[in-house]
């Protein structure tokens, strides 16, 4: 046995290998997060992006039959 208990020196412990596990799905499940996230975000800014066109190309078109209707 080695000094720290290990059956063999430089081998790793269960709960080394549990650490490094937990570390990897830490990082997948973080990774899925942030996509969604993101793609959350994206599709806000997209429909905000979308409404204040809408509001502007509204007022253009309000104001182009106004003037027609004036004639």
């Amino acid at each position: 046995m080695s000094v720290d208990g290990s059956p063999y020196a430089g081998g790793m412990t269960k709960s080394t290998v549990w650490t490094v596990v937990g570390v990897i799905v830490a990082i997948v499940i973080a990774w899925v997060l942030v996509n969604i996230i993101f793609s959350v975000l994206a599709f806000v800014g997209k429909l905000v992006v979308v409404l204040v066109v809408a509001v502007i190309v509204f007022f253009v078109l309000r104001r182009i039959f106004a003037r027609s209707s004036r004639d």
